[in-house]
């Protein structure tokens, strides 16, 4: 008797899920029920194999307009909503998204690409970010006190009013928990663009949310392509802010159209991110390192490390066994719980990281490793794992994100060629260094043009800690209280005491 294989198990589970999903077109969801839009839809295509996960509302003005109307007549009530309440709510949210976890974790293999064995985390980290923040919620207003001699000041904060929240296509689970939870517990309504090639999971969040008691209106999704639901979002008046995430050169196109509105953004944008390793590293902790933080999540990360920075000392023994450990990747089908690398979002994004191979070779790099597309996984927008040697620091394949399981390997000779050669781009999300020298370790860290830097350590994620980048990859910070700074206003109420003398105009 044939036994069904983890793989087969997992894919007719995910197939019963998605048959749900797409017995009709996938609905906006704005004021507490779903909403079918003007009718107008786009297919959702299965990385896995290309083939249609089904049709999907595409919102434009009218839809967005409905949403950000709702999301306005919520939020009085939701902003005078105590603390303690919205904690309580959103701790339900957690509950339930927990209680579906492993349901999300299936739908976002097969609408995204990404492995089970880092997906069945996505979902977990989402609760988190609910339950961090929810925590939260009762002591967001808090301000200080700051005296003086003769008047009492003291702060206090308040949310900005309705949001727009527009998030990408990976990870999207998780990167909208990221964004709603503290905007709802700041006290700020959202109205959710999701990402048109990951659209699966963020219906399944807010029906979650409402689920769980969230009210009507307090948080609403349109589906629709960026240029028309993202755009229309980012320029309507009642939208008093934007979190976005997602290429730099959409922010700056996010900025410019709600600069009219003069709304405020949050911006996480695209990276280049380095990892330099020193002689004196543990080198063993620095390789596994190295290839967890680019090729883990298909390379389709922001945070990822797609620039390898070896002192040349080093270099060649390091990466040969790079090459061996890249050499054993294993590609495959995301629900798979082997697979450690599956296809990428889609078939365009498939063709743009195949490009810079041809430009890697052109400009002279060796691709050591890869290269191209997969030669057995022929039905779906699988990549082999690829590693570059021999780059130079102005090589496109050094500068340019490329957002694939794709590493650039260049040599450095001291701690000043690598800080140039780390610092060259336009870029500034995160940095990884690896040194046993805590001197180095201190002056790089400060010196490093990134809003992040991690010693000795992959991506940890600290959720009190700021997140953001510098230069070209982003405006602000998320995480903790830095969260708050942006859904909320502070305002500063000065109290006099009585005894100050008040200047006096028009008198003989």
């Amino acid at each position: 008797m044939q036994t069904s294989t983890p793989l087969a198990s997992n894919e007719h589970e995910a197939r019963q899920l998605l048959a749900r999903l797409a017995a009709s077109p996938l609905p906006h969801f704005i004021n507490g029920i779903a909403h079918a839009g003007s009718g107008a839809t786009f297919t959702n295509v299965s990385p896995v194999d290309n083939t249609a996960l089904g049709e999907v509302a595409s919102g434009g003005d009218a839809e967005v307009d409905l949403a950000c109307q709702a999301a306005a007549a919520a939020f009085p009530a939701w902003r005078d909503m105590p603390g303690d309440r919205r904690r309580a709510l959103l701790h339900r949210i957690a509950d339930a998204i927990e209680a579906r976890a492993r349901d999300i974790a299936l739908v976002e293999c097969m609408d995204t690409g990404q492995a089970l064995r880092f997906m069945s985390k996505a979902a977990l980290r989402g609760a988190e970010n609910f339950r961090f923040f929810a925590d939260r919620a009762p002591a967001a207003r808090d301000g200080l006190s700051l005296p003086a001699d003769e008047h009492l000041n003291y702060t206090l904060r308040q949310p900005i009013g309705p949001v727009g929240v527009i998030t990408p296509w990976n990870t999207p689970f998780m990167l909208s928990t990221w964004k709603i939870a503290p905007a709802l517990a700041a006290g700020c309504t959202v109205v959710h663009k999701p990402a048109e090639w990951s659209p699966l999971t963020a219906q399944m969040l807010v029906e979650i949310a409402h689920e769980a008691g969230l009210p009507p209106g307090v948080l609403n999704t349109v589906h629709g392509i960026g240029e028309q639901a993202g755009k229309a979002l980012t320029m309507h008046p009642a939208i008093k802010a934007v979190a976005f995430v997602g290429e730099s050169a959409t922010g700056s196109a996010i900025m410019a159209q709600g600069a009219p509105t003069l709304k405020r953004v949050h911006f996480e944008l695209g990276g280049k991110n380095p990892v330099i390793v020193f002689d004196d590293a543990d080198l063993d902790r620095a390789l596994d390192a190295v290839v967890f933080m680019i090729y883990s999540l298909n390379g389709e990360r922001c945070t990822s490390s797609s620039r390898l920075l070896v002192q040349a000392s080093i270099h060649d023994a390091f990466v040969a066994r790079l090459e061996a450990r890249v050499r054993q990747l294993k590609v495959g089908h995301p629900l798979d719980p082997a697979t450690e690398i599956g296809p990428l979002i889609h078939s365009r994004h498939l063709a743009k990281v195949c490009g810079y191979f041809d430009v890697a070779r052109r400009e002279g790099a060796t691709v050591a490793v890869g290269g191209r597309s997969s030669r057995t996984l022929t039905q779906g927008n699988y990549v082999e794992p690829t590693l570059i040697t021999g780059a130079a620091a102005s090589m496109a394949i050094a500068q340019e994100e490329i957002f694939g399981p794709v590493l650039t390997v260049m040599p450095f000779v001291d701690e000043a060629d690598a800080l140039a050669r780390a610092n060259g781009v336009a870029y500034g999300l995160a940095a990884y260094l690896w040194t046993a020298d805590v001197g180095r370790s201190l002056r790089l860290a400060r010196d490093l043009d990134a809003g992040m830097v991690w010693v000795n350590s992959e991506n940890n994620r600290h959720l009190p800690s700021p997140f953001g980048g510098m230069k070209a990859s982003g405006i602000g910070r998320d995480g903790g209280d830095y969260s708050f700074d942006f859904y909320m206003e502070t305002k500063n109420v000065c109290v006099a005491l009585g005894t100050h003398a008040v200047p006096k105009l028009g008198t003989a």
